[in-house]
């Protein structure tokens, strides 16, 4: 009887982990519980993408750690060799930062163009990460936000911009938006500006979107899809192009999972997502990005080469397998090169590189999953 009732209330949790989100604070989404019980349904093939740049950001309060200087003709030659030709790759370039101003926008133009050059397609991800003196002023984030369209869109291989990043996760400020002032309006009226500017100089090529890191703790979900449902409205609803997942099973969380559970961990961030975002109004229509997936290497037993390959595999497959079951239409590896391949912080080695360039076997396994399940142009 015991197995029985188990078995009941599982199926339960599943129905009300695809149920619409309540994110009024009563009752938290906790997504499917595991993969197999879940119904996997068709869907367009994926559109594959990578994160180029090598400085991460960390869930520190202190110093970031210095990054290893990047080659650049080593690293478009590694791309290249990541997507074979007729196969898009999308590359998002993080940590584009307001604080940095018309210095960091000229800074991320030269690498757009230098990516879009060689062929790739570009997104940014645009960083919230005020200075002190601007904290908490939406009218002049938002009149930057419009500078920016202004300055990548005319660049018809940039493709999309995420408008600030993981505004849920509130107590890190390097990695995420959401410990500084007004991070949640930030993100709204980010996103109907992003969208209004790039109509009306006719990008029609620039999708806008945000993103979500699975996951914080159940208060601070509710608070933040409780304020999007209230203060987003049709507005904002209409602007959004995609909706961003960030998932890192295994090291974030869940902080553990046993060889290949990923698979797992990866279904019940995307049923999860479904759901709050369904409380928050945000349509199933409203394509799922997977923007950051990843899985570091480093000194420990499960932090092994071969690991990473596991679990990369079982992550993409599981993205691949439920694409059309939760509407996901592109998919993003957290990232190309280790920052520091030496450091004991495993931070610095998501790589599918050494910081030297050296592949590790998960480099070869992307590069296949790609040939196989990408979108052809």
């Amino acid at each position: 009887m015991r197995w029985v009732a188990a078995v009941v209330l599982t199926a339960a949790a599943v129905a009300a982990a695809l149920l619409p989100g309540r994110a009024s604070g009563d009752t938290p989404c906790l997504g499917a519980p595991t993969a197999s019980l879940v119904a996997q349904r068709p869907g367009p093939p994926l559109r594959f993408g990578v994160s180029p740049n090598v400085q991460t950001g960390q869930f520190v309060t202190g110093p970031v750690a210095p990054r290893t200087p990047e080659d650049p003709a080593r690293q478009i030659a590694a791309l290249r060799a990541l997507a074979a030709p007729g196969t898009p790759l999308v590359l998002r370039l993080t940590r584009l930062f307001w604080s940095d101003g018309q210095a960091g926008v000229d800074r991320y133009l030269a690498l757009a163009e230098r990516y879009t050059r060689a062929g790739f397609r570009v997104e940014l991800q645009l960083r919230y990460h005020p200075d002190a003196s601007d904290d908490g002023d939406v009218a002049a984030w938002t009149a930057y936000v419009r500078h920016v369209v202004d300055s990548f869109g005319p660049n018809r291989r940039v493709v999309g911009i995420q408008v600030t990043n993981e505004v849920n996760f509130a107590i890190s400020p390097d990695s995420s938006d959401g410990t500084y002032k007004n991070a949640d309006e930030a993100l709204i009226e980010g996103v109907v500006a992003a969208k209004r500017e790039a109509l009306a100089r006719g990008y029609s090529q620039l999708r806008i979107g945000f993103n979500w890191v699975y996951r914080s703790d159940p208060h601070s979900e509710s608070s933040f899809w409780t304020y999007l449902r209230d203060h987003g409205g049709p507005s904002f609803v209409n602007s959004l192009d995609w909706l961003g997942l960030d998932a890192y099973p295994g090291t974030l969380w869940p902080p553990a999972e046993p060889p290949g559970g990923s698979r797992d961990g990866m279904v019940n961030a995307l049923s999860t997502l479904r759901c709050y975002a369904a409380g928050a109004g945000i349509p199933a229509a409203v394509p799922i990005y997977v923007e950051e997936n990843g899985y570091p290497t480093g000194a420990t037993p499960d932090r092994s080469y071969a690991r990473q390959a596991q679990e990369l595999d079982a992550m993409v497959r599981a993205v691949n397998d439920f694409r059309g079951t939760y509407n996901v239409s592109d998919y993003r590896w957290f990232d190309l090169r280790d920052s520091d391949s030496q450091s004991p912080n495993f931070q610095q080695q998501y790589g599918l590189l050494t910081d030297e360039y050296a592949e590790k076997p998960a480099f070869a396994a992307y590069r296949g999953l790609i040939a196989s399940l990408s979108r052809r142009r």
